[in-house]
């Protein structure tokens, strides 16, 4: 399947703002865009202060005038939590000829030292307060210059042009099934992914972000941050998960980018509390990184926000696919962006396009084959319509004895559909004789078991749930059928990026 343009978007949104959605070679042609554009209004709102556009160009042109001022020229680390200082620094870097190297803010000082060395840092700019951080960069490489996100410099420098096969920036892969990847990114991939962001709803300009995600994940960087500057948006920086519906409150935002378990838990808050956690402005929320399951759109459409699932991945540049009939289609990741060649092969998803990476930085392989097809490992099907479903990881894939492959997502699908499941995982265990079976724990949906027992104080919702789990079971084909079924009292472990981590594979 080639998908050259993005005319089947149009459907979902007025004319004038389709024909507004223009695509840019780089980061820096975006961003002269934006300051001509929106040089006046508030771009990014962080720590009770509120910065225009012009202001954010201001900071992120001392910044540049640091880099020139020094020589600096190459992959630029920034080592920040998210905040103002890290969103004007990821600007200057990219829009100053370098490559932006983007580190989790979590990261230790042994962590912090091997990455500068890996990706051949010529500078890194960390955020006072992270100097322990730096320890072992001071001992080992004082040549490395260290900036403060607090710097200044005696001369401002301009931006530069980049061109689309310009290097912008280099982003870290979730890590879920095995060791995290460091992924290169041109720019003209990185404003794909911007774009992308753009199509399958209506209200696209002038909106109100709250940055929750962390911008050391591409969906953060670039759904988040990027497409809100692009749409000449304002982006309110949330610095703690924990001050998320305080800062909903504060800044009432329009729009939200979301992983599914928050997603889940601002809709838990909002049943138990009785209103509406995310505010009376919201309209979208943007839902990735992991399956979305449907009960999240079905719950948010009663509360009048549109929640729109889709799909993408680090090497992407973030987006490949977005659903914008998240009723109608509530399974799918919906309809492949433009500037892509998607085919499926043994199941598996193959990409060729635009948004795709350069390549894994000091690794063997690229993922590619010798036709150039970038291997996802993920699952895959399309309906006769021509969306896009994800049915599983490949690595996760388990071997029955009978030669049966079964996927764990495709088969935790079936269980999620219940409302009193929250999230699954099905996986490989070893029962009392040794023998290899299939088994399933579940994380109860909280208020839906309060909610039953609210309606039947005399029920057991423990009892219910698992009659319902074993009705599911018992209509999956034999061979998709589970062994052992486990209602669990706590979540699952989860990454940074608040993906479930899988068992280990049975040996």
């Amino acid at each position: 399947m080639i998908i050259e343009n993005n005319e089947r978007f149009r459907t979902y949104t007025s004319p004038e703002v389709f024909e507004k959605l223009k695509e840019y070679r780089s980061v820096s042609e975006m961003w002269k865009h934006c300051l001509s554009e929106y040089a006046d209004r508030p771009a990014i709102g962080d720590d009770g202060k509120l910065f225009t556009f012009a202001q954010t160009e201001e900071r992120a042109a001392q910044f540049r005038g640091i880099f020139s001022s020094n020589g600096i020229s190459g992959n630029i680390g920034l080592l920040m939590p998210n905040s103002f200082e890290l969103a004007a620094a990821f600007l200057a870097v990219s829009t100053s000829g370098n490559t932006a190297v983007v580190l989790p803010a979590q990261l230790d000082a042994v962590s912090v030292f091997g990455c500068s060395m890996k990706f051949g840092l010529k500078a890194l700019i960390y955020m006072p307060g992270m100097e322990d951080k730096l320890s072992l960069i001071k001992e080992k490489a004082p040549a490395l210059l260290l900036i403060p996100a607090d710097a200044s410099a005696d001369n401002a420098s301009s931006s530069v042009d980049a061109d689309a096969d310009d290097s912008c920036v280099i982003m870290f892969t979730g890590g879920t099934t095995g060791k995290s990847k460091a992924v290169l990114l041109s720019h003209g991939a990185v404003m794909q992914g911007v774009v992308n962001g753009c199509y399958g709803y209506e209200e696209v300009f002038y909106q109100r972000y709250l940055l929750v995600l962390p911008l050391s994940h591409i969906f953060g960087l670039v759904r988040n941050l990027l497409t809100s500057l692009y749409t000449g948006s304002t982006i309110y920086i949330c610095r703690n998960t924990k001050d998320m519906f305080r800062d909903i409150e504060q800044y009432r935002p329009t729009i939200l980018v979301l992983v599914p378990a928050l997603a889940e838990m601002a809709l838990m808050l909002s049943k138990k509390f009785g209103k509406n956690m995310l505010g009376e402005d919201m309209k979208y929320i943007i839902c990735g990184a992991a399956a979305v399951a449907p009960y999240l759109a079905e719950e948010y459409a009663k509360l009048g926000i549109t929640l729109f699932p889709g799909y993408g991945l680090t090497e992407t540049a973030n987006l490949v696919s977005g659903n914008p009939e998240p009723l109608k289609k509530p399974d799918s990741v919906g309809i492949p962006y433009a500037h892509q060649e998607l085919r499926i092969e043994n199941g598996e998803l193959l990409i060729k396009g635009a948004n795709m990476m350069k390549d894994y930085v000091g690794e063997e392989t690229d993922g590619r084959d010798n036709d150039g097809w970038f291997h996802t490992g993920d699952l895959a099907r399309f309906d006769d319509d021509g969306f896009l479903y994800i049915t599983g990881r490949i690595k996760e894939l388990i071997v029955l004895s009978n030669g049966e492959n079964v996927s764990p997502a495709e088969v935790e699908a079936h269980f999620n559909e219940l409302a009193l499941v929250q999230d699954s995982q099905v996986f490989e265990d070893v029962n009392e004789n040794g023998v290899h079976i299939l088994a399933l724990e579940v994380v109860p949906r909280a208020t839906e078991m309060a909610a039953l027992k609210a309606k039947d104080p005399s029920a057991d919702a423990a009892e219910v749930l698992m009659s319902e789990l074993t009705r599911i079971n018992r209509s999956l084909p034999s061979f998709q059928r589970v062994s052992r079924i486990v209602i669990r009292d706590t979540d699952f472990e989860r990454t940074p990026s608040m993906k479930i981590v899988r068992y280990h594979k049975c040996s």
